[in-house]
């Protein structure tokens, strides 16, 4: 039997970055519509990418499977 290829969930794949350290990298929602309510300091900081949290990892990288 041939060996089962991963499926990379493309969703994800779209949205997640890994660091060559290893860190998943994600970014901010609420920076779409809507911004003339929202402070100058408050959009820029949602322009900056984060990590995601160690309780989200294992199912991110679950459906990464090949990043890196």
């Amino acid at each position: 039997m041939p060996k089962l290829k991963l499926k990379t969930h493309k969703g994800a794949a779209k949205r997640f970055k890994l660091t060559a350290g290893g860190k998943v990298m994600r970014g901010h929602s609420h920076a779409r519509h809507i911004l003339t309510s929202k402070s100058s300091k408050r959009k820029r900081k949602l322009d900056k990418t984060t990590t995601v949290a160690p309780a989200d990892l294992s199912r991110v990288k679950r459906m990464l499977p090949y990043a890196r």
